[in-house]
């Protein structure tokens, strides 16, 4: 089993940048694959980024592809999403997951509290 704490949310304006970390437990987060997914009021939970267990591959959505960047850190089992040129509609609570490479929810098992980003305009 795989525990995630985010942490790195806050409040930023337009155009700025932030930087979320996900921190796993246990000795098997090289095994996973690993997720940022995001929510925002009224909406459906929405793919964001992903990595794989090696962290050679990734995979964005559209609406942050040349803005946001995943990373990890397998010797300190954490995951990274660099946020860059933020708009107002990154506004949401961040998730992050572990799992199976992937863009759905689906594919991943495990699940952090979330963390709140807001950009204000």
């Amino acid at each position: 089993q795989v525990q995630l704490v985010e942490s790195g949310g806050g409040l930023v304006q337009a155009g700025g940048s932030l930087r979320l970390s996900c921190a796993a437990s246990g000795r098997t987060f090289s095994s996973y694959a690993m997720g940022w997914f995001r929510q925002a009021p009224g909406k459906e939970r929405e793919f964001v980024a992903a990595i794989s267990r090696s962290g050679i591959s990734t995979r964005y959505a559209d609406s942050v592809k040349g803005r946001f960047t995943i990373s990890r850190d397998n010797a300190k089992n954490t995951v990274y999403l660099q946020m860059n040129s933020l708009k107002p509609e990154d506004t949401a609570v961040y998730y992050c997951a572990a799992g199976q490479y992937g863009s759905s929810w689906t594919f991943y098992n495990y699940w952090g509290q979330g963390t709140q980003v807001t950009v204000s305009s």
